[in-house]
């Protein structure tokens, strides 16, 4: 395809040498069509020499590219990739090569976007919807966002993702139920230091509990306060007296999403997926209480040491202080 300020496109082109064919002077052809008398020499002689094929397009791509990362170097950075499924940013800490070259080196292997990928098997599964509209709030605590995010038991021994697909399994076995813990989550919006709680359940009253406990928790790391909270339109958010009764308790007001627009809540959903690819679906756990247990120690890290990049590459308690 013709770049956006050439000239002559092929048809041009084709006209030019068929002009000159009929034994036009070069120049007197090139003065009509509003080119140089050295471009359409130029391709005169490139269809003398090939035909049509002459006159399309050649890549401006240089023959060699001296400077380019060494082979072994993208070999690298494309098996962290697959081993660690994570972005350019934490990709150029573990392996050395600069963020942006880290990026070039993902699009020429044609690695896909982790967000289109199975966070347990880094396999492509699906395309996904982005929106560039963003806020952040100007100090730790104006704003918490809060959700919940429900994922299925693991039984006794592993899922389907530690033992592979039941295919031998009875009818019986393969409906049991098991049962869902439900992940609540608060988010601060300036600073995203996160809090989370497996609870039992996502009704008002087990909302209420935690948003208490996750105001002490915020409190610990340096925010006093929590002016606003915000939530889907869930009936434990909207309806409930023992939730309305602990955000007023905490001298906060309560804010709701528009309906169908979950990116409102963003910033938790957006935990919520890095929770599930880092932590809940990071690694086959073989009982429900592995995961569990490995949910605080993940948070610790997450708050305190993970690299976030809507941060500068700083974790959420930089913000905190």
């Amino acid at each position: 395809m013709s770049h956006a300020n050439a000239r002559l496109t092929s048809h041009g082109r084709l006209l030019l040498v068929q002009r000159v064919a009929t034994g036009r002077p070069v120049a007197h052809v090139a003065r009509e069509l509003g080119i140089s008398g050295q471009c359409a020499h130029r391709w005169v002689a490139r269809y003398a020499a090939e035909g049509l094929a002459g006159l399309a397009d050649r890549s401006s791509r240089p023959h060699s590219v001296p400077a380019r990362t060494a082979p072994q170097a993208e070999a690298l950075v494309v098996d962290a990739r697959r081993r660690l499924r994570c972005g350019p940013a934490f990709l150029a800490a573990a392996t050395g090569v600069p963020e942006r070259t880290i990026s070039r080196i993902l699009r020429r292997a044609g690695m896909p976007r982790l967000a289109d990928c199975d966070p347990l098997t880094g396999q492509l599964i699906r395309a996904s919807k982005t929106t560039a509209i963003r806020y952040e709030r100007d100090r730790p605590g104006e704003l918490v966002h809060l959700d919940v995010k429900k994922l299925g038991r693991i039984p006794d021994g592993g899922g389907w993702r530690a033992r592979g697909r039941p295919g031998s399994q009875t009818k019986a076995a393969r409906n049991a139920r098991i049962g869902f813990d439900y992940i609540h989550v608060a988010v601060d919006d300036h600073s995203r230091l996160a809090y989370a709680e497996i609870m039992p359940d996502e009704k008002g009253a087990t909302a209420a509990r935690f948003l208490t406990r996750a105001a002490a928790a915020f409190a610990a790391a340096g925010i006093p306060a929590i002016e606003r909270v915000i939530t889907d339109n869930a009936f434990a958010y909207r309806h409930s007296t023992a939730f309305r009764d602990a955000v007023t308790a905490l001298g906060a007001r309560q804010k709701f999403i528009r309906p169908h627009c979950p990116w409102q809540n963003g910033k938790a959903e957006r935990f919520n997926r890095t929770m599930a690819t880092e932590w809940a679906y990071r690694q086959p756990y073989h009982t429900n209480s592995d995961r569990a247990a490995a949910l605080s120690p993940w948070l610790e890290f997450y708050n305190n040491q993970r690299q976030h990049t809507a941060l500068a590459g700083q974790p959420p308690i930089s913000r905190c202080h």
